[in-house]
């Protein structure tokens, strides 16, 4: 019956109008699967797409010295050449990813069939039948993870729609690309910890080295973590890290990649126990300074375009800045009175402080090569993550007496004399909104007439009021002032003499340049250049040097600077507490505000510059004897000491000088002449010997007359 029925039925199908129909029908359907083929992936890339694909790449951020101290980009990612690595590396991703990589063209038949078996419903039948478990195993080449990842318009959702969009991706990919091509991408393209894309950044953060350094423990590790980087995390899960590394070992030794006796050593490696420590994330204000700059210039290509950005970071002094300001912070804290919050109980806090305000102590330092304005050292505030403002570049503050270098600057300038004579006494002025105003000096004493070295030495502020608002004029201080670098607002009121406007930190270390640099201000920068992916030089921003004002003039200002270092307002705070040797020659000027709620100290050695600051967002009193020479100067001392001494504390046996000794600003162009430090001028027999001091004079400023005490207005002896 059956023979009968297979008969009448290949009969039938032997008639025309029988077959034909069929036949339509087979190529209609076999045209519809072609056209819903072609048509699947309407969105995916096309193969001059893939031709022309090119992987984020994280834009680099290295310090002075070439370090790496961070990177700026959406995924994390730092391509490496597959030549460079060597072969247990990608034989490791080969051995528990896809080992018929080298064989299939982009699909694997007989991996989906496995993967289907472990994951299927049939896996415990199988398990019985065979009396051994499977090994797990996705269906999913190389390649086909490759495409996914590559391109976000496929997707990972577990659809066979899906699926078919990798499959169709991963054919085009092994058309376009040799397999060394195909494996090196993949490598660089996972996703391996935390933002941790590629081998080359995945290495870094968990063992500090180099991908083209790793041994092949490290390199199967990596391989392990590829298949679930959160539950194969050696920080998260050792245990289940340990075991799936050890399987890639295994595996690594059954395809022959390595012999049985190096998978047995290199299973009894020990696992990375948390993160390795790197330059990366030195300097977060800088940081975020630098990614300010490049942003505006090259806008979303900082973030996926793998710049290489070289900066005038000196780690070495980051570090010494940092060791500084902490010591800083540390006796602060620690003064009697200072009644606020301690750091240490927001130490804990991981999330931003709300607002410029934050409770506790801040500060500020900034160091800067006053040749080339190259920065070398900057600290924003306390805690990048409680609070990005950086007060370095964008807080507004008081200076208090540290502007007093820009009176005493233009009367130098004007052809005043650093032996000009100034009463200090009270005065009442009008403060510029029709109130009187009674200033007062730190201390509430005053000296009678005093030399402006010596008003300069002590901070006088009597003398500074006088010096500006009647000698020279306080338009002149203003214009001094702006011509340096100061570019917020300066009132034209005596008030300003004394340091009351507002000024950007990093602009009075701008200013403060001229005065280094012998009448030439210089733009502080933090770029070198930056360079393209492939290594052509993009931007290469030029020094900003802007002569200003005379160079003897300038030298004149550093020589009362020295003074304030060597017996003036800072020297227990720079030769003392902060330890610097005397033979380090070194200037400055410290400033304190009313009510001491900011200190300062601003200064130079010939070689470097660099501003401390200290107070709180919200102004306030920081302990009732605040002072810019107690505060500020011992910081700024100790970090000239461990830049130009080194630091004895450092790995137990000390570490050395990071710039050598500078000499000594020379005096060439003045004159120095012995004068009376009550009248000013020429010293002589008629005036007492320990009143006299040798003093610095532009040519043509000196004084011509002697000193002569026994004359008409002074007491006889």
């Amino acid at each position: 019956m059956l023979r009968n029925l297979l008969t009448s039925t290949v009969g039938a199908l032997g008639r025309p109008f029988v077959w034909v129909p069929l036949a339509f029908l087979f190529a209609a359907g076999i045209g519809l699967a072609w056209g819903s083929w072609k048509n699947l992936c309407v969105e995916c890339p096309s193969i001059a797409q893939i031709h022309t694909w090119e992987p984020q790449q994280t834009s680099k951020i290295f310090g002075h010295q070439g370090e790496l101290i961070g990177e700026l980009g959406i995924e994390r990612r730092t391509p490496v050449a597959i030549d460079d690595l060597p072969p247990y590396v990608p034989q490791a991703f080969i051995a528990i990813e896809d080992r018929r990589f080298h064989d299939h063209r982009g699909f694997d038949p007989m991996g989906v069939a496995r993967a289907a078996v472990v994951r299927g419903p049939l896996r415990p039948v199988f398990q019985f039948v065979l009396r051994r478990p499977f090994r797990e195993s996705g269906g999913s080449t190389i390649t086909q993870q490759l495409a996914r990842n590559m391109f976000e318009t496929i997707g990972f959702e577990q659809r066979v729609e899906r699926k078919l969009k990798e499959l169709q991706v991963a054919i085009e990919l092994e058309r376009a690309y040799t397999k060394e091509q195909i494996l090196e991408a993949y490598m660089n393209q996972i996703n391996l910890g935390p933002g941790w894309w590629g081998i080359q950044t995945a290495s870094r953060n968990y063992f500090g080295k180099a991908a083209t350094e790793l041994n092949p423990a490290e390199a199967a590790l990596l391989a392990a973590i590829a298949n679930l980087p959160g539950h194969y995390s050696p920080f998260r899960s050792p245990d289940n890290a340990l075991q799936r590394r050890n399987l890639v070992l295994d595996r690594m030794g059954r395809e022959g990649f390595l012999a049985r006796q190096e998978v047995e050593e290199w299973q009894a490696h020990p696992l990375p126990t948390e993160r390795a420590r790197a330059a990366e994330g030195t300097a977060p204000y800088f940081q975020e300074w630098v990614r300010q700059l490049v942003q505006a210039r090259f806008g979303s290509q900082v973030y996926t375009g793998g710049l290489q950005i070289y900066t005038t970071l000196d780690v070495r002094m980051q570090g010494a800045a940092e060791a500084a300001m902490e010591r800083g912070f540390e006796r602060i804290e620690g003064r009697p009175g200072f009644n606020h919050p301690q750091y240490e109980e927001f130490i804990d806090e991981t999330g931003q402080i709300e607002g410029l305000n934050t409770p506790y102590l801040q500060g500020l330092f900034v160091a800067l090569d006053p040749q080339n304005g190259a920065v070398r050292a900057m600290m924003g505030g306390r805690n990048f993550n409680h609070s990005r403002f950086n007060r370095a570049t964008q807080a507004r503050r008081q200076p208090g007496s540290a502007f007093k270098t820009f009176v005493f600057a233009s009367a130098i300038e004007s052809g005043i004399p650093a032996s000009h004579i100034v009463v200090d006494a009270p005065v009442i002025m009008d403060d510029g909104s029709g109130e009187e105003w009674r200033p007062q000096n730190f201390g509430g004493e005053f000296h009678g007439p005093m030399t402006l070295r010596e008003a300069y030495r002590r901070s006088v502020n009597m003398i500074a009021i006088r010096l500006g608002q009647d000698e020279v004029g306080m338009e002149t201080v203003a214009q001094t002032a702006r011509r340096m670098g100061l570019r917020t607002e300066i009132p034209r009121v005596p008030s300003t003499a004394i340091g009351a406007p507002d000024v950007i930190p990093i602009q009075m270390a701008e200013a403060y340049s001229t005065f280094a640099n012998m009448g030439t201000k210089v733009r502080p920068s933090p770029i070198v250049r930056v360079e393209s992916a492939d290594g052509e030089v993009l931007w290469e921003p030029e020094p900003e040097r802007t002569p200003v004002m005379d160079s003897l003039s300038a030298r004149v200002i550093v020589h009362l600077m020295e003074d304030v270092v060597s017996f003036g307002t800072a020297h227990t705070g720079v030769r003392i507490v902060g330890g610097l040797p005397r033979e380090i020659p070194a200037a400055g000027k410290t400033g304190t505000t009313n009510n001491s709620t900011d200190v300062w100290f601003v200064g130079s050695t010939p070689t470097l510059q660099a501003a401390v600051w200290f107070g709180f967002d919200r102004p306030q009193r920081i302990h009732p004897n605040a002072t810019g020479g107690g505060d500020a100067a011992p910081v700024w001392g100790e970090f000239m000491r461990r830049v130009y001494v080194g630091d004895e504390e450092a790995n137990g046996g000390g570490e050395g000088a990071i710039l050598p000794t500078p000499e000594p600003w020379s005096l060439e162009g003045l004159a120095t002449h012995e004068v009376d430090d009550r009248t000013g001028l020429l010293a002589s027999r008629w005036c007492p010997p320990e009143q006299r001091y040798m003093e610095v004079f532009i040519p043509g400023t000196e004084p011509t007359d002697l000193c002569d005490r026994a004359g008409p207005g002074w007491p006889r002896r």
